[in-house]
């Protein structure tokens, strides 16, 4: 994997960090208009990550710029799904951060630990409008699927994708 830019690092969520993670995700979700039930910012989870992905076969990593918490992303299993399959969750960024290959990256950093947890398929929801994540899932290989897997209940979103992992 190529190196972070100078400043960057990712790193396993911590409890302090949830609340800045759900700031994260709600201020991203409501630039792209993705507001109300059925999205990413209403999930539960949002305020307590870091216990939801402190479950078996789960992961979420940091972004960190110079100690500050400025995005993050991570894996869990895909509800209603075959064990093998994951879901790739929650990967925001704050505006600051778009733009320096840290997706990329952080994709990257995600997807090995997909496999790592002994996933054969990663699957995403997302919307349409956020082009660039849109770009970035091509780019690295996900196939764009007719109708959702699973049950992740992210009814909001309208894009769905998959990628083998072996």
């Amino acid at each position: 994997m190529r190196p972070l830019p100078d400043g960057f690092r990712f790193r396993p969520i911590r409890v302090q960090d949830d609340p800045a993670v759900a700031h994260i995700i709600r201020t991203v979700m409501t630039e792209f208009g993705a507001e109300g039930v059925g999205v990413g910012g209403h999930d539960p989870e949002v305020d307590c990550m870091t216990a939801t992905y402190s479950l078996p076969r789960a992961a979420y990593f940091i972004v960190e710029r110079d100690g500050r918490v400025v995005g993050g992303g991570g894996v869990a299993p895909l509800a209603g799904a075959d064990p093998g399959v994951c879901e790739l969750r929650k990967m925001y960024f704050l505006e600051e951060t778009r733009g320096q290959g840290i997706g990329a990256r952080l994709l990257e950093h995600c997807l090995a630990a997909a496999r790592e947890l002994g996933y054969r398929t990663c699957y995403l929801e997302t919307l349409t409008g956020m082009d660039a994540a849109l770009h970035l899932y091509q780019k690295a290989g996900f196939r764009k699927l007719c109708a959702p897997m699973g049950a992740a209940g992210n009814h909001g979103c309208d894009r769905y994708y998959a990628l083998d992992l072996v």
